[in-house]
């Protein structure tokens, strides 16, 4: 019997709450399983704090039944190694399959087929009824009619109100095939399957031109064949491997699948990317899932995990941040500093869109988190292109300017201060010296130093004033992180925010100082809290080799995963965001960093691996670094690394491994393999000899 495939969810039922069915998205348009609406990416309606996804009507809600006497199964199936939804209505005499999925690299299109087989015996025609929900409305675009084209319906419309005054309004554009309420397998055919394809644009040209190669491709048979290979490049540059416990494979699949699908595919280098919101694109309707604003949760959860396999990929993350950096400007403007100051909530201008001001003028955390997501682009690329030609460097520097002057000097403790702000533990607020926030805005204006000094400009002195004498919050006498002036211990608090110092932040301190602040923080954080928080916990646990504690705080991550389709929840009791991509980031980055032990640092790649007693390996393949794709596979005796691919760029070097312990170094050659015992070290170039 063949073995069960973790990367593939089936179910003989689909769930009672149709919140917890699958997603099919790429990274233009997005919805959920035979849910009566769609979303497109960076089209919002509504002003301000109401701003949310625009609903557009969804022409692929269909579900399929076939009548007939004779007894029938069912499967419902995600397959994440094609991006498809499957469900299959099979008897003894034939078997219907629909499949729906939004196409990995033709961003515009959404498509489903329907195939029909008979068995040789069966002579008899079968007839399989479609059911759609599909209405012609919505509450958020004025919609009106087109002119058919190529036998397909076509419909337009405005969003009705801009984000801000004077914003964009797009126009959507809708072509779709028509479907019948049933199609039939005639009695002399044996098998036989229709095609229905949706088309999305933002101009009647487009979308036209966009059905007409979907069309075009159905025609030749190729569309979804060339959506299956997309898929299989992404995964083939992607892959982690775990001889362990299969749930925790059939965890990683999902994770990986449902953040891959939020962002563009391998090459769509020009494509206007809009961010990634915690519930993705197929969710954030008005009142729903935080109306699908932009978060920290996009470049401190989400983005790592992208950025080590894919960083071309996870650079239109960065994009999305330059695109909006004027929104960013203002926003500073408004609250009286210099600099940009990036949302708490964004949408499409960057300006701040957070329903409730306090978060939106306190958590200003968030310009750090934006910036140690490019710092980190840097690190692992060392590429110089996005801050010198793309605008990179405006962000940074924007940023930098910002916290110069949003700081405090105070003359008592001779130290700058940041005063009236919330720290990642929302249940604060109004706070000074939130260490995190204190950290990573020290960490922001080392960066803009070092970048700034790479590209030969001019930095302010004040910037290296600030840097040096900005206040980080230490008890010295119970070595600890206070998390911000005046934290009582024992208090508790919403969410990881301490313990991130240690990762990502990777804010220099010994180990006793990082077992204080998870042992501070652990039994005070509430366990009802966002899915993200108890990965970060094990990731710190892991770091201290203490592998069974981490492996208590990660399986609490397992009650946010629903079943049959690995649909993750904000909160462990079902609340908040479904789909919740915020949460599989928090995971993934467990494993990624966590068990590996992986570091982004300045000029190296560090490794220090340690796997929990039920995993006798793990196997990571497609690892970037310096342009070079790498794997590594860990088990409890040895490390071995592989380059599978050798940058080709004249600006990168050979690489080697160094041992941490011994300073052994290890050429690294494409296509060879080295092995050495279970040792931290670390990838770096290797030393050109002349």
């Amino acid at each position: 019997m063949a073995a069960e495939d973790p990367a593939v969810f089936t179910s003989s039922t689909l769930p009672s709450d149709p919140r917890l069915l699958p997603t099919v998205t790429n990274a233009y348009l997005g919805t959920g399983i035979y849910r009566d609406i769609l979303h497109a990416n960076g089209v919002y309606n509504g002003a301000v704090g109401d701003t949310h996804r625009a609903d557009i009507p969804s022409p692929i809600s269909v579900r399929i039944s076939v009548s007939a006497e004779e007894s029938q199964s069912e499967t419902f199936s995600l397959n994440t190694r094609t991006g498809t939804y499957v469900h299959t209505i099979q008897s003894s005499s034939y078997k219907a399959t629909h499949k729906i999925y939004a196409h990995r690299t033709l961003v515009h299109l959404l498509a489903f087929s329907i195939t029909i087989q008979k068995s040789a015996f069966q002579t008899q025609p079968v007839t399989v009824n479609l059911q759609t929900q599909f209405m012609p409305k919505s509450p958020d675009l004025d919609l009106h009619r087109g002119t058919d084209f190529q036998g397909a319906h076509y419909l337009y419309g405005k969003t009705l109100i801009p984000e801000v005054e004077g914003g964009p309004q797009p126009t959507v554009h809708l072509i779709w095939t028509p479907v019948p309420q049933s199609v039939t397998l005639s009695g002399d055919e044996m098998e036989k399957s229709w095609d229905f394809l949706t088309a999305v644009a933002e101009s009647e040209e487009d979308v036209k031109k966009y059905f007409r190669e979907g069309k075009s491709l159905i025609d030749s048979g190729f569309l979804y064949a060339y959506h299956t290979q997309a898929w299989a490049e992404t995964w083939e540059g992607c892959c982690v491997k775990v001889d362990g416990p299969f749930s925790l494979s059939q965890a990683i699949y999902g994770c990986l699948y449902y953040l891959l699908s939020a962002l563009p595919a391998l090459g769509s280098h020009d494509f206007h990317f809009s961010g990634i919101s915690p519930g993705g694109l197929s969710n954030g309707r008005q009142n729903e899932d935080y109306w699908g604003h932009v978060f920290w949760d996009q470049d401190t959860w989400m983005y790592p995990n992208i950025l080590l396999f894919y960083p071309d990929v996870a650079c239109a993350i960065l994009k999305y941040r330059i695109q909006t950096l004027g929104g960013a400007l203002n926003n500073a403007q408004e609250q009286g500093y210099k600099g940009g100051k990036f949302p708490w909530e964004s949408a499409a201008t960057g300006q701040e869109v957070c329903p409730e001001k306090i978060y939106g003028d306190q958590e200003v955390h968030i310009n750090g988190d934006v910036v140690l997501a490019f710092e980190q682009y840097y690190h692992i690329m060392q590429d110089l292109k996005l801050f010198q030609e793309e605008g990179g460097w405006d962000v940074v520097h924007a940023v930098a300017q910002y916290w110069c002057s949003r700081v405090k000097w105070n003359p008592e403790e001779q130290s700058y201060h940041i005063n009236g702000v919330m720290p990642p533990d929302e249940y604060h607020r109004d706070v000074a010296n939130s260490v995190y926030t204190n950290v990573i805005a020290q960490r922001s204006l080392s960066f803009a130093i070092d970048l700034g000094t790479q590209l030969q400009i001019p930095i302010p002195e004040e910037w290296k004033e600030v840097r040096k004498k900005i206040k980080i919050p230490f008890d010295k006498n119970r070595r600890f992180h206070p998390e911000y002036d005046g934290y009582c211990p024992g208090e508790q608090v919403k969410q990881a925010d301490v313990i991130l110092l240690g990762f990502p932040l990777l804010y220099p301190m010994d180990s006793e100082v990082r077992r204080n602040d998870l042992e501070m923080y652990e039994p005070v954080t509430d366990p009802t809290g966002p899915a993200m928080t108890w990965s970060m916990f094990a990731v710190g646990w892991l770091e201290l080799k203490e592998p069974e504690r981490a492996q208590q705080l990660l399986s609490k991550c397992f009650s946010n995963i629903t079943e049959p389709f690995k649909i993750w929840v904000e909160c462990s009791d079902g609340t908040g965001v479904v789909n919740f991509l915020t949460g599989m980031g928090g995971f993934l980055q467990a494993i990624l960093f966590g068990y590996t032990g992986f570091r982004i640092t300045k000029n190296r790649l560090n490794f220090d691996p340690l796997c929990p007693d039920d995993t006798k390996k793990l196997k990571i393949t497609g690892v970037c670094y310096l342009g070079s794709k790498l794997s590594f596979t860990f088990t409890k005796e040895n490390v071995t690394i592989e380059v599978t691919r050798f940058s080709c760029e004249p600006q990168c070097s050979s690489l080697e491994a160094v041992l941490a312990a011994t300073q052994q170094r290890f050429p690294l050659r494409e296509g060879q393999s080295v092995t050495f015992p279970v040792a931290g070290g670390w990838i770096q170039k290797a030393p050109k000899i002349f």
